[in-house]
């Protein structure tokens, strides 16, 4: 979808499509080394992909886990239809469901982060026999809210008058405005803007809007048997911390706050966060 190469994978990561229902998902697969201790899917956020946990990936295939980390319908490498009821979070978790059966692994870890976190969430409670546990990452109870939520409303003004590249300009603009930009690469930059105009514009804007209205289920997970962790970066500027932490007190779930990272600690701090992943997977 893009003339822009891919980032470059690490040792024992390769891409490729698998095919659900729904149409084909590009993923990231690795080949579990030694013992085989399972299957983890990992679902990206808002406006992200695979790529997001590429550095996390190796340090659990390592440690026998097959990872497999997918682009949701619509995002980069996964194509997606002009039709915004194909991007409810209800559709979106059955999309995972429907990818854990061709997969054929059993039940399988899900990791979600952010709005990956909700579509998670959806699948589980869709089907909680496909699942050996859950973790969501710098996600939380229901629709998103403060600073980053308000910026929502201007997405589709832009998107309409401009398309996805006026959306990227945006994005960049207000990236810059920030007290403490973060600062990338050339190519990752180059990355992140293909990714962002190979992605559906139907399926960005219909999936802002289930990213805040999405309703309060915590409840509802609580009540399962499944084995859950909540983790986030220490500065997440989105669900904020404390939020994260009543979610968790509501499930009887663990917290692990990660150091160093904002937002996607996967790739903010990839080895601290390979190794809370490592711990509590095999501790499940």
């Amino acid at each position: 979808m893009s003339a822009v190469s891919d980032l470059p994978l690490p040792e024992g990561v390769h891409a490729r499509t698998i095919e659900i229902p729904g149409g084909p998902l590009a993923v990231l697969d690795t080949d579990p080394v030694g013992e085989h201790r399972g299957t983890v899917v990992m679902v990206p956020g808002f406006t992200g992909s695979k790529e997001d946990f590429r550095y996390v990936l190796e340090p659990l295939a390592t440690q026998g886990f097959r990872v497999v980390a997918i682009d949701q319908r619509g995002q980069y490498h996964s194509p997606g239809p002009d039709d915004p009821a194909a991007y409810t979070v209800v559709a979106l978790g059955n999309d995972v469901l429907q990818l854990v059966k061709a997969l054929g692994d059993g039940p399988v870890h899900v990791v979600g982060h952010s709005f990956g976190g909700l579509v998670s969430r959806s699948a589980v409670l869709q089907d909680p026999t496909a699942f050996r546990s859950l973790v969501l990452m710098g996600s939380g109870p229901s629709g998103l809210t403060g600073p980053r939520a308000d910026v929502l409303p201007f997405l589709e003004p832009v998107l309409h008058e401009g398309g996805l590249e006026a959306v990227w300009e945006a994005s960049e603009a207000i990236a810059r405005s920030r007290p403490q930009p973060v600062e990338v690469t050339a190519e990752v930059k180059d990355f992140l803007k293909a990714r962002l105009l190979g992605s559906s514009a139907v399926g960005l804007l219909a999936t802002s809007r289930e990213l805040t209205s999405a309703p309060d289920r915590v409840d509802e997970l609580a009540a399962l048997d499944l084995p859950i962790l909540v983790m986030y970066g220490e500065g997440d500027d989105a669900w904020l911390p404390d939020v994260q932490d009543a979610m968790a007190v509501r499930l009887g779930a663990p917290v692990i706050v990660v150091p160093a990272a904002l937002h996607s600690p996967a790739a903010e701090n990839p080895a601290l966060t390979a190794q809370v992943l490592r711990d509590f997977l095999k501790s499940v």
